[in-house]
């Protein structure tokens, strides 16, 4: 009775606290529990980095050594993974490194006694002693009292540190990828696929499976040396059995299971494609159900899903045919190192604990060289996660400016205080009138970053305080585009444009020249509005404060820190909370563009909804001149920012601006806005035969004016 009893409980136990077990029919579960989770989703995703390289990058050879790819995956693996271990945080993270290691080891050393305990544990059995087995089950009792502790704290500590890891790397790329409008760059140059993919997804794999594999290669060095010796002492030719069968499976395996790589490489994009166009779908489902394009998009989702479904497919066939290997040599090692072994017991030379304990050690042993055979698909995958990662820093490390390979020149953008500028007229004299010049637009020459077609030849523009600017023109010839060289975000071509700041501002012309503060502007002096504004995933209030006042991260209730020391998320303690508005503020400047009825209407500034669903696009304009009254830049660029609105709004809040004192300058094809300003800038298409310049400054209120391009003799009021 109690053999029946204690036979299973003991192997039970055994199974779950060693990780692996000494009879079972599968392989060491200590190298099967690289996180099964993440294994099972590298399956479902994994990469193709070849179908979205950007040429930016280097590129590999088309036949690369195994040599030379091992190295270059292997530093790719370091630049990633390197920056924590000396950042800021770098201290805290060692010692949790060093305790998963202690208590790995600690593992290995409860391991290596169980193996001891196993062999007298079966002996006892054998010899039918029943007061050493009654003994030695008091023992194995004990022993999982201690040593399961030791098991569980391994693990948490592994996930915390590996949880604290990637907190660390998603907030170092988040900043990467927002400074300097790097995350525009990457999206309208189509630089690479899905980056917002690689910070969410391929960090938490990169991080939990790179700790993964690191204990465990660590945890498999230890077995090594310990159950060698064991293994060597009971039968020297066993160990030379194991050596043979080990490094014979991983040979196979590479062989059979080489193609997996790139299929694993393809499947996270073909997946995340897929993904993308749904969400697609759901960004846009006004515009398709107005079109009635259901079809259309029944059609393109089918077909990315089969391109995703007929690689996957592929890439089933391929890892069923290196299981049919897999399998047989796991199921193999059950009776190997018995059948070698079994000889001697017959012969009366070792006891049948001995069994036990060879299979055991045996069993260890063939788990730490056969890593590449059990581990083979994680591996495959965890490069293309690797070279994903790595592409990614690339790129981030290379400031992504592909102008370059237009254009030698670029368009130089500056900063400077209003109090340190001279504002010489074009003769020579100083400048007599008394308004601040806000924008100095010198020989400018703005070109596409794709393919350099030109679009303005040789701008010159001088913009005053009050200067109130509307840039006309047929649709093309370059009018947002001006804007976004205005913004920074275009750097292609030549010239200069040059913003001078508030002299009230804490800004000094040395923090504009600095390496770190070169081209930015201060928030608050400029402000962008686009024809469809930006809704922000927030409250009302949220989106009128957006972009001048931060929001600050709170807790979330119920939630639970690591410690209370995870390096997450940051708060911004640069935002200015003694200019905030007030609630008052809020709901005057809503009163002022006419939307004071949408605080009754969706519950209160503090309710949250989808804001760019349930406002129209009229009423969402209206709520970005809210933030643009709020925020009081010293300068305004409104790209159609009223094509929405009847133009009574449209006149109602070009009135609310020029009050608050804003200056602006206007892109619009309504005759009704030249009302509004005091300076009309003409472009027309430029003809990418001829040097002419394709522009031409009036004044508002002129008659009659010439719409074409200048000619070279012509010289620009505002020059």
């Amino acid at each position: 009775m109690i053999l029946m009893i204690t036979a299973p409980v003991f192997t039970t136990c055994s199974h779950l606290l060693l990780r692996h077990s000494d009879h079972s029919s599968s392989p060491p579960l200590r190298h099967e529990s690289i996180h099964r989770s993440t294994i099972s989703s590298f399956k479902r995703r994994s990469v193709s980095t070849s179908a979205s390289s950007s040429s930016l990058l280097p590129q590999p050879p088309s036949r690369p050594d195994k040599a030379s790819e091992l190295r270059a995956l292997w530093k790719r693996f370091w630049k990633v993974a390197a920056p924590f271990w000396f950042s800021e945080d770098k201290n805290q993270a060692r010692l949790r490194l060093a305790a998963v290691f202690a208590l790995t080891l600690a593992t290995t050393g409860i391991s290596v006694g169980f193996n001891f305990l196993g062999r007298d544990f079966y002996n006892a059995l054998a010899n039918k002693d029943q007061e050493q087995f009654t003994k030695q089950l008091l023992y194995y009792l004990c022993g999982f009292a201690g040593g399961i502790p030791f098991f569980v704290l391994r693990d948490y500590a592994k996930e915390t540190l590996s949880l604290r890891w990637r907190s660390w790397m998603t907030k170092y790329y988040l900043q990467r990828y927002l400074k300097d409008q790097t995350f525009y760059k990457i999206q309208s140059q189509s630089l690479i696929d899905n980056p917002d993919q690689r910070i969410v997804d391929d960090l938490s794999s990169f991080t939990s499976t790179a700790l993964s594999f690191s204990l465990t290669l660590f945890s498999a060095s230890i077995d090594l040396i310990s159950f060698s010796n064991i293994l060597f002492t009971i039968y020297p030719p066993l160990f030379l059995v194991l050596l043979l069968y080990s490094f014979g499976g991983t040979a196979i395996s590479v062989v059979v299971g080489k193609g997996l790589v790139n299929l694993n490489f393809l499947q996270e994009k073909k997946e995340a494609d897929f993904r993308y166009s749904l969400v697609r779908v759901r960004e846009n489902a006004e515009s398709i159900a107005f079109y009635g394009g259901e079809q259309n998009e029944m059609q393109l989702l089918l077909r990315r899903f089969r391109s995703a479904f007929d690689n996957l497919t592929e890439l089933l066939i391929a890892s069923r045919n290196l299981e049919f290997f897999t399998d047989g040599y796991r199921y193999l090692i059950q009776i190997l190192p018995a059948a070698v072994v079994a000889p001697m017991f017959f012969s009366g030379k070792i006891e049948f604990g001995v069994i036990n304990q060879s299979v055991s050690a045996f069993n260890h042993i063939l788990g730490d060289f056969s890593l590449v055979v059990y581990q083979f698909q994680a591996i495959s995958a965890f490069s293309a996660v690797i070279d994903r990662l790595g592409e990614f820093d690339d790129l981030l490390d290379n400031n992504i400016s592909r102008e370059n390979s237009h254009t030698v020149e670029e368009i130089e953008l500056t900063y400077q205080s209003a109090g340190r500028s001279s504002l010489p007229d074009s003769n020579g004299s100083i400048q007599s009138r008394q308004n601040q010049k806000l924008l100095e637009i010198e020989e400018l020459t703005l070109q596409t970053p794709t393919n350099g077609t030109t679009l303005v030849h040789n701008l010159f523009a001088d913009i005053y305080d009050k200067d109130h600017l509307l840039i006309m023109g047929p649709s093309g010839s370059g009018k947002t585009s001006l804007l976004r060289a205005m913004a920074g975000l275009w750097r292609s071509g030549k010239g200069k444009i040059t913003f001078y700041l508030n002299s009230q501002d804490d800004f000094t012309q040395e923090k504009y020249d600095s390496h770190e503060n070169s081209g930015k502007k201060s928030s608050g002096d400029v402000l962008f509005l686009p024809q469809r504004p930006y809704m922000v995933l927030g409250t009302l209030r949220q989106q009128l404060l957006y972009p001048a006042w931060s929001t600050t991260m709170e807790a979330t209730p119920g939630s639970s820190k690591i410690d209370g020391s995870l390096p997450l998320l940051i708060r911004d303690d640069g935002v200015d909370e003694f200019n905030k508005p007030t609630t008052d503020d809020l709901m005057q400047t809503l009163e002022k563009v006419r939307l004071g009825h949408i605080v009754d209407r969706f519950g209160g500034l503090d309710s949250l909804h989808e804001w760019s669903s349930v406002l129209s696009l009229g009423e969402q304009q209206r709520l970005a001149f809210a933030r643009l009254l709020l925020s009081q830049p010293k300068l305004a660029l409104l790209d159609e920012s009223t094509s929405a609105l009847d133009e009574a709004n449209e006149a109602h809040l070009y009135q609310q601006i020029q009050s608050a004192g804003i200056t602006y300058i206007s892109i619009g094809h309504r005759q009704t806005l030249t009302k509004f300003h005091n300076k009309i800038l003409r472009i027309s298409t430029a003809d990418p035969k001829s040097m002419d310049r394709n522009w031409r400054m009036e004044d508002a209120s002129a008659k009659g004016s010439l719409y074409g391009p200048l000619n070279q003799e012509e010289v620009p009021s505002e020059s």
